[in-house]
């Protein structure tokens, strides 16, 4: 990683054994696998449309990784869809897993899942998303309060820009089944109900959008729009599909550039639109640092081993405290979207068709 990425070592939390092959060290009867079965891993990832990261980058990653250890893997989507996504589990502990690894659509298909592959002896870990109420053995994902956080610096950084007085801020939450998605409020709250109890700015419209659906969100966005008479001057929108959304909708109203808008995942698109000055910020977070670290715990859980991770995070619904890798996010605007690129998440050719060839020629982008 170059100077200013992340140093957050993942794999170096997880201290123990070899990853490469499987070790004749005798079994074990614990959930996880045995040492003498040959690991076979199983990820359920949840669908294409809420966000371009899901198949762009952490299926590729996770294959890359499973590849590069010579394990067994089977990757599947379950599109949206919660009947699809237990079907997908069934097979894969009836073919075998070891381990399963999953993004869940809800905590209800969640914990069925993982109780399930936990009566079998299949090990189990929440990728990405925490399962509330679940089983999972382990958690790996980034510090997700931490990533709203940066957007509620973000958006008030580009409200500082543009010189905003007393401005109305409205708020495109994601699904309200994703426990991510209240993590990421309640970073962006820590920043911003300062400034609305202070008087600061002013809260507006503030909505969840269901399944983090893009076209909900822009016809969420422009009701928004319309009951507040077009008086929005900043948009915390969760990722950059809900970010888009919202721009699609001030397009039409001629107020892109005019209101700055948050995202996250550093999509192709959320980027197009920062060099574009439609959307004023988005939060990378180094997929293939967490596929690396999942991939590696995961072929670890397979052999029986268990793993100090150095972390926890605590699942209220169920009382209990998972071992956990939490890496770190980092903020991107206009000067420092080169930075994704050169990290190799977007590639130049992805990013830079069209219209955009100059902006990103502009932007240091080669």
């Amino acid at each position: 990683m170059r100077k200013g990425f992340l140093t957050f070592a993942a794999v170096g939390l997880l201290a123990t054994g070899s990853m490469a092959a499987c070790g004749d060290n005798g079994g074990s009867d614990q959930a996880g696998g045995s040492n003498d079965k040959k690991p076979k891993i199983g990820v359920i990832l949840p669908d294409s449309k809420s966000s371009a990261r899901w198949e762009g980058a952490d299926r590729k990653f996770l294959e890359a990784a499973f590849k590069a250890a010579n394990v067994d893997y089977d990757i599947q989507n379950a599109q949206g869809d919660k009947t699809q996504f237990q079907t997908i589990a069934d097979q894969m502990i009836t073919n075998g897993a070891t381990v399963l690894m999953i993004v869940n659509l809800d905590d209800g298909t969640g914990k069925a899942v993982l109780d399930k592959a936990k009566s079998q002896g299949v090990g189990t870990i929440d990728y990405d998303r925490l399962t509330l109420g679940g089983s999972a053995q382990y958690y790996v994902s980034f510090d997700n309060e931490a990533v709203g956080k940066l957007q509620g610096e973000g958006l008030s950084k580009c409200l500082t820009d543009k010189a905003a007085k007393n401005p109305v801020v409205a708020y495109l939450n994601g699904s309200p089944t994703d426990n991510n998605a209240t993590l990421f409020k309640n970073g962006y709250d820590s920043v911003l109900k300062p400034k609305f109890d202070s008087k600061e700015y002013v809260k507006g419209p503030d909505q969840a959008v269901p399944d983090w659906d893009n076209a909900q969100a822009a016809t969420i966005f422009e009701q928004m729009l319309t009951q507040t008479n077009g008086k929005i001057d900043g948009v915390l929108a969760a990722n950059d599909g809900l970010g888009n959304a919202a721009i699609s909708v001030l397009k039409k109203n001629k107020l892109n550039g005019k209101v700055p808008v948050t995202g996250q995942d550093a999509t192709p698109q959320g980027l197009q639109n920062i060099l574009a000055g439609d959307q004023c910020m988005t939060v990378y977070k180094a997929v293939k640092k967490e596929a690396d670290a999942a991939a590696e715990l995961a072929i670890a859980v397979a052999k029986g081993e268990k793993k100090d991770t150095g972390q926890t995070v605590h699942d209220p619904k169920g009382n209990r405290d998972v071992p956990a890798v939490l890496l770190e996010p980092k903020a991107i605007y206009k000067d420092n979207v080169k930075d994704v690129v050169a990290d190799g998440f977007v590639t130049k050719d992805e990013l830079c068709t069209g219209e955009y060839a100059k902006l990103c020629a502009d932007a240091g982008i080669s």
